[in-house]
């Protein structure tokens, strides 16, 4: 048992609703969760990729924040959902798809995580096998495997370690910035501003994917709150969190690329530690970016597990899931992404770059029909108990929103450019990808005029389950309904 008798040290929940009862934490930790998830290499090495791929520091700096900033506000959004419904992200994407149609959008979620999860254990493996005198291979092996422990472990964990890699990762910060303005002219790189819209607008869309990537899971690590939370709080909360260990992170990223003639991408971790020399404190620092991948990885793990059973449980009708099989599910989970980690790392920089902003083309439509409906549509009235009733108010398929979702995928198209795919109009438009602005505001759109008019019946307040424990079968959805 934690230190709270009252709840277990290893969760016992997973995508059913947490009961009033056992609701506990502090808008602190959803902070130091998001700060500690953002102060990590990856973060680094997204902030890099401004300056790698084109842009100059100032204006490099300048789009990173506004993304930052906009894409938080979508997250943090998100977040406040969580105390409200006591529930996980995707579970209540079932109001806007119906109890199958959610599944669309969670399998492309799911490939999400492992993206992430597979290109974050890249890099702590080069990590973990220059601490440990190892090859990276062996240290990702060893990566994975405390990954598969805290996952199965679970909420509370996740959010002590989230706590324990803020500090560490503030402290690692601070050194290697004052490291880095030791050993070059910060305001000589600020005074080249050489302004360019394709990579400027390449600065915002990192930032914002970036942030907008935890929309889908943000929920998973807010639904614990006493549901009196404010929601206003949470937003800040999660959203400050995110937004400035991300920044703080990128910027560290962008000066550490632009001095480093070159040297930075395939050589990110090596690079970054030879800031501090070697020795003592580059074996610390080594430690640190290791850590601090633990917490971002078991989000995604974490938000993976939550994601498949929230596919199966859509079409089983109950959403228990033991114990046993949440092991089966992070094992499956994690050795996929050790396996594509083990694939690729040694093509990961452009790759990365590739995933992370072709990704946004799946996932602004998702964030703008979630929150429209939230928000705007049902006023966070929303029946619980009928999202694990396909035959319920929500249905099996919403054609409304399955269809708006997929007008949202395909009018970005024409505006992506990624090596995975170029659409039609990007040369037109000075080589900018302008799909994540297109893929938010027209989807929300249109999904706000026709839900006015033919949304289906929405609760005069919201609907919560009985009080006993978990969310019951369908059998015994009616009478709570």
């Amino acid at each position: 048992m934690a230190a709270n008798d009252t709840t277990p040290l290893i969760e016992r929940r997973s995508i059913d609703y947490i009961p009033e009862a056992e609701r506990h934490g502090r808008l602190l930790s959803q902070f130091t969760l998001w700060m500690g998830a953002n102060l990590q290499i990856t973060a680094i090495v997204t902030g890099a990729l401004a300056v790698v791929l084109g842009g100059d520091v100032f204006w490099s700096l300048i789009g990173l924040l506004i993304g930052q900033l906009i894409g938080g506000g979508v997250m943090a959004l998100h977040a406040a959902q969580g105390p409200k419904l006591g529930l996980p992200q995707m579970i209540s994407s079932r109001v806007q798809f119906g109890v199958y149609g959610a599944a669309i959008p969670i399998v492309l979620v799911c490939l999400m995580y492992l993206g992430f999860t597979a290109t974050g254990t890249v890099l702590s493996g080069q990590a973990l096998g220059q601490l440990f005198g190892v090859s990276d291979s062996i240290g990702i092996l060893i990566f994975a495997s405390v990954i598969v422990l805290v996952t199965v472990l679970g909420y509370r964990v996740i959010h002590f370690i989230g706590r324990v890699a803020s500090v560490i990762g503030v402290i690692a910060f601070v050194y290697l910035f004052s490291r880095l303005m030791s050993q070059t002219d910060v305001g000589a790189l600020l005074q080249i501003r050489h302004f360019s819209w394709s990579s400027f607008l390449l600065a915002v869309s990192l930032a914002a994917s970036w942030q907008i990537a935890f929309g889908p899971y943000v929920a998973d690590y807010s639904r614990y709150l006493p549901s009196q939370t404010s929601s206003v709080k949470t937003f800040f909360a999660a959203g400050a969190g995110s937004v400035i260990g991300a920044q703080v992170a990128m910027v560290l990223g962008v000066f550490a690329a632009a001095m480093s003639n070159g040297q930075f991408a395939g050589h990110e971790v090596a690079y970054i530690v030879g800031l501090s020399g070697t020795g003592a404190t580059a074996a610390l620092l080594y430690f640190s970016i290791a850590f601090g991948k633990v917490t971002i990885s078991t989000l995604n793990s974490y938000g993976s597990f939550m994601c498949i059973a929230t596919i199966i449980s859509g079409f089983r009708g109950r959403l228990e899931v033991t114990r046993l099989q949440r092991l089966v599910f992070v094992l499956v989970i994690v050795g996929t992404a050790t396996l594509i980690a083990l694939l690729g790392q040694h093509s990961f920089l452009g790759a990365f770059k590739s995933f992370i902003l072709f990704l946004l083309a799946f996932f602004t439509p998702w964030s703008a029909i979630n929150l429209v409906d939230y928000y705007c549509i049902t006023r966070e009235r929303y029946d619980v108990p009928a999202l694990a009733d396909p035959n319920g108010r929500y249905g099996r398929w919403n054609l409304l929103g399955i269809g708006v979702y997929v007008f949202g995928v395909l009018v970005q198209l024409p505006f992506i450019s990624t090596k995975f795919y170029t659409g039609p109009l990007v040369a037109a438009l000075g080589d900018v990808d302008i799909s994540w602005i297109i893929g938010l505001v027209l989807p929300a759109a249109l999904y706000y005029v026709c839900a006015k008019k033919w949304h289906g019946t929405v609760p005069d307040h919201l609907i919560l389950p009985k009080e006993q424990g978990a969310l019951p079968t369908t059998d015994g959805l009616a009478a709570q309904a």
